[in-house]
């Protein structure tokens, strides 16, 4: 058996694993280079980490407690110059995705191979505009070349705009760009951080008046687009349902129509090792412990209060809490492609 139908086999069977997570993301550093406008991580950097080799073991952890799809991020991950032990181990074992802020994945092609994806963050095609969110000069002409570059390296790659009032009425246009050259797309969406408590395990951006979408007849529009382009274009990583949840969030004056699954199907962990079920929250324990504290009574206390929680509207924890279950599972793979087909190399 090839290795790729190795990892194929071993991620099926983690993926009907009931009562088990299967999303992590680890930002494994809060290095950064970039001063984005929208996020603080830059402002909040700390140069202690966990080794690689520290990192590794966490893994072999995860990938026994049913992860099956892995987020790797930071801070920028690509900065850590033992990054590519730590992607080499992770891609073996998990659905792997790499975000990249477009500075230095061009660089790092060979220490890319093997993953799954890589994520680029460009958040509009006015390079200005780019570079003005980034706040960095050069931002927007470094990300292109880099998804240039990967692509022709045969590196997957997928654009990962942030939608906000800041870019709203563009994001179609971005789309079109990228998938027409057959470059996939996901979308963030902008969200900022309410709570303020010292334990909180980190924080990603404060509100910003600029980003904050407040053309809801706007953003219901985009929904609508989205949909429809659906149904023609596969290279809008992004699902009916999700959409539609979203859609009608801004229809309905935030109602909200899920319940967060945080620390039921996903968890998230610092450049510390530190857990919790998402980031908004006091960190609990380190992912060492998590053999022992999964099935605990503390995690089944906190798993009532994530439930009920809605303190956030980030898309990735949105759809985390929409697919999680095995029942979810197959019905995502009936609504898109799945990576799971692209692990088979």
């Amino acid at each position: 058996m090839t290795s790729g139908l190795r990892k194929a086999a071993s991620l099926a069977g983690r993926y009907l694993s009931a009562g088990k997570p299967h999303h992590a993301q680890w930002l494994i550093t809060r290095k950064c280079n970039y001063r984005c406008v929208g996020c603080n991580v830059w402002k909040e950097q700390d140069e202690h980490e966990l080794s690689a080799t520290e990192i590794k073991k966490g893994l072999d952890i995860l990938r026994d407690i049913g992860i099956v799809e892995l987020t790797i991020s930071g801070g920028d991950p690509l900065l850590r110059p033992d990054i590519a032990e730590i992607l080499d181990y992770a891609s073996e074992r998990f659905i792997t995705t790499v975000y990249d802020n477009g500075s230095m994945a061009a660089k790092r092609v060979e220490t890319l191979r093997k993953v799954d994806f890589v994520a680029i963050s460009i958040d509009s095609l006015d390079e200005a505009k780019n570079d003005a969110i980034k706040a960095v000069p050069g931002a927007w002409k470094s990300a292109m070349h880099t998804v240039e570059v990967l692509q022709k390296e045969g590196i997957r790659v997928a654009v990962t705009p942030t939608i906000s009032q800041k870019n709203l009425y563009e994001i179609m246009d971005l789309t079109t760009y990228f998938t027409e050259k057959k470059i996939p797309m996901w979308f963030c969406l902008y969200s900022y951080d309410t709570s303020v408590d010292s334990k909180q395990l980190f924080r990603i951006g404060k509100a910003n008046d600029e980003f904050i979408i407040t053309d809801k007849e706007a953003m219901v529009n985009l929904c609508n687009q989205l949909i429809k382009a659906l149904k023609k274009n596969k290279n809008i990583l992004m699902t009916k349902k999700l959409l539609e949840t979203l859609r009608r969030l801004y229809e309905t004056n935030a109602e909200r129509t899920w319940k967060c699954q945080a620390l039921n199907q996903f968890i998230v962990i610092d450049h510390l090792g530190r857990i919790s079920g998402c980031h908004n929250h006091n960190f609990t324990g380190t992912v060492f412990d998590l053999p022992t504290q999964w099935n605990s009574k503390e995690f089944q206390t906190l798993r009532k209060t994530y439930h009920d929680c809605i303190q956030c509207n980030y898309l990735c924890y949105i759809a985390y809490s929409l697919y999680g279950s095995p029942k979810s599972i197959i019905s995502l793979a009936s609504d898109q492609w799945k990576n799971i087909k692209l692990i088979l190399k």
